[in-house]
């Protein structure tokens, strides 16, 4: 992780590439190079913060602010009106964290370690809430195709999805309570192995608030660049959104569980993985909804290609880590998936 402070160098030259109007695929290459080592930053930061506050309340606290980019990224889109663009980065960091962040830490530690072992319990218990919170996304889409397209704009459709966001917040928050205290029992505390106090908590939360910061000012770089970006390039918006940002918004989250994993941790790898996906779903889409309403009203509304990526993806993540152990094959696996759809939407 400490080379990517190296990148740091980028904030300067973003800045500088903005301030001249060089060319716009110039101003994105470098803000996102610039966000990869802010959200680094905050990962070590939440890291010294959990240590202080306890293992689970640091599981919780590694998840939000490891999505903390992409919904800065993403506030900034709404702003811009590239509804598309959000929607995909959702359907993206889903579909990445289950099936890229997954297979590669299956992979590198199976690579090392012949079978790895997990708490099946508490994976059956995420998987279940990301079977929901498919089921939540993919209802309202196939409902949209049953009645007449005139009547979407209208007041009475218009709150479906602030309908949908209320239901999938509302379980998200009921899935905090399960976790931190009726069935608190079913979850390790893996993380106090690995979580040593270094450096004081107002350091970590000064790091905190400066990096929040940092990236609010390179996203509205990054999302002012993306559509003439992607014409200059021949990319499609939804490439753009599904694969690009959210490898930038997670990058040092990604190389987390990786590293975790080749450390035969894969509770927290998949912790990581699949608690941060539940996340994304259940709460960065929900808010994100609701700061729709300050700019123009954002659907929940996702395309077919993006449902039936996001339902394949679920489903070969729930397959292979239904049995509690995992190896490097399933790891290729699921690499392999996510290649095939970064492929379909890449020539989309």
């Amino acid at each position: 992780m400490k080379f990517l402070k190296y990148f740091l160098i980028f904030i300067p030259i973003s800045i500088l590439c903005e301030f001249l109007e060089v060319s716009e695929s110039l101003i994105f290459l470098f803000s996102a190079l610039s966000i990869i080592p802010l959200a680094g930053l905050m990962g070590e930061a939440t890291e010294g913060v959990s240590a202080y506050s306890g293992p689970r309340i640091g599981g919780f606290l590694n998840a939000t602010f490891g999505n903390a980019t992409e919904l800065i990224i993403s506030f900034f889109a709404l702003k811009a009106g590239l509804f598309d663009v959000v929607k995909a980065s959702i359907a993206g960091s889903v579909i990445g964290n289950i099936l890229l962040v997954l297979g590669a830490s299956m992979l590198l530690g199976g690579f090392k370690y012949k079978t790895q072992k997990f708490n099946i319990k508490a994976i059956e218990v995420s998987s279940s809430m990301l079977l929901f919170s498919v089921i939540g996304l993919s209802v309202p889409a196939l409902f949209t195709h049953t009645i007449d397209p005139s009547l979407l704009n209208t007041a009475r459709y218009e709150g479906l999805s602030i309908g949908v966001a209320l239901f999938m917040f509302l379980i998200y928050i009921l899935g905090l309570y399960f976790s931190f205290y009726t069935h608190k029992d079913l979850y390790g505390s893996e993380h106090a192995e690995v979580l040593t106090k270094n450096g004081s908590i107002k350091k970590h939360i000064l790091v905190l608030v400066t990096c929040t910061l940092a990236i609010a000012f390179e996203s509205e770089f990054l999302v002012s660049s993306v559509t003439p970006m992607s014409k200059a390039l021949g990319l499609s918006s939804f490439f753009v959104g599904i694969i690009v940002i959210p490898i930038i918004g997670n990058a040092a989250e990604h190389s987390t569980a990786i590293i975790m994993a080749m450390r035969n941790k894969m509770d927290i790898a998949l912790e990581i993985a699949i608690g941060s996906s539940l996340q994304i779903v259940l709460f960065v889409c929900p808010i994100l909804v609701f700061m729709s309403l300050m700019f123009k009203p954002m659907s929940i509304i996702f395309n077919e290609f993006e449902l039936i990526a996001l339902i394949a993806s679920v489903l070969i993540a729930v397959k292979v880590s239904n049995d509690g152990e995992s190896n490097w094959l399933e790891g290729i696996q699921l690499i392999a998936v996510y290649g095939i759809i970064a492929l379909c939407f890449f020539i989309l």
